[in-house]
């Protein structure tokens, strides 16, 4: 039973069921021993799809980013491969460090910015939309090159103030449901909602295929998706606190393993 320091809240999913959650006043990070990716998680079915290259269909938006590194942009006539090479050398563990800190800005910044700066600083190119298919494209190309690599967030004190904004955002409830990220992903990552499982929200394997969106997604649409569940407003795409979030989360899960293109439910 929970302790006094919790409560129980009793929501009621789109299928009618009743989902019984504890929401307490304060969190802890799950411990390393503890730590498991969303993949484990899903039905052995789900995680063969990822596993097979010819199966996963985020393997689609890698070839199409494959496509997009060596288009030549903008004035400067250039592409991504005539400053950075074959991505599967130069960018290989690269979004395994993201987000990083941003020199001009002094502040964070996570890799689909990086990558959309690159285009409209260095090439000059029309700036693409963020959610749009080909900055998804090209993101999830370059986090490929990481994958089965360890996630190694970048040990800078100047970002310690972001992570811990994020951290913050994390634990903090929100909403017309007063939920924090912690009180499902802490708390109760091993039980279910909806008929969902609840994972740990570790960031493993963004951009990621959702069968729900039968489409590639980024990580802010994950969590985007998930305050418009607890009746939150959205924080803005692109925001400083979806970054300090983003930052937080890779944190979090330092050591496990890039999965890019991973699948979900």
């Amino acid at each position: 039973m929970p302790g006094p320091a919790a409560r129980l809240i009793v929501l009621t999913g789109v299928t009618g069921l009743l989902i019984v959650l504890t929401s307490h006043a304060s969190t802890d990070d799950i411990s390393p021993g503890e730590r498991r990716s969303g993949r484990d998680f899903m039905a052995p079915e789900t995680q063969a799809i990822q596993a097979d290259d010819t199966a996963n269909p985020g393997m689609l938006w890698v070839l199409q980013g494959a496509g997009l590194w060596t288009q030549k942009a903008g004035p400067a006539d250039q592409s991504c491969a005539s400053c950075h090479g074959a991505a599967q050398a130069s960018m290989r563990g690269v979004a395994a460090r993201y987000p990083a800190l941003d020199a001009a800005t002094g502040k964070p910044i996570d890799l689909t910015g990086r990558i959309a700066q690159c285009r409209s600083e260095r090439q000059g190119g029309t700036a693409l939309p963020r959610d749009g298919d080909e900055l998804l494209a090209l993101t999830t190309f370059v986090a490929h090159q990481s994958r089965g690599m360890p996630i190694a967030p970048p040990d800078d004190a100047r970002l310690t103030p972001f992570r811990d904004a994020g951290r913050q955002i994390f634990t903090t409830r929100m909403g017309q449901l007063d939920l924090a990220c912690a009180s499902c992903h802490d708390d109760n990552w091993n039980q279910r909602l909806a008929g969902s499982a609840v994972t740990q929200a570790h960031p493993t394997g963004y951009p990621l295929y959702r069968l729900e969106w039968q489409g590639i997604g980024s990580l802010q649409r994950r969590l985007r998706n998930c305050m418009i569940g607890v009746r939150a407003e959205p924080f803005a795409t692109g925001s400083d606190d979806f970054i300090a979030l983003e930052l937080y989360l890779m944190q979090r899960a330092a050591g496990m393993e890039m999965e890019t293109p991973g699948i979900r439910p």
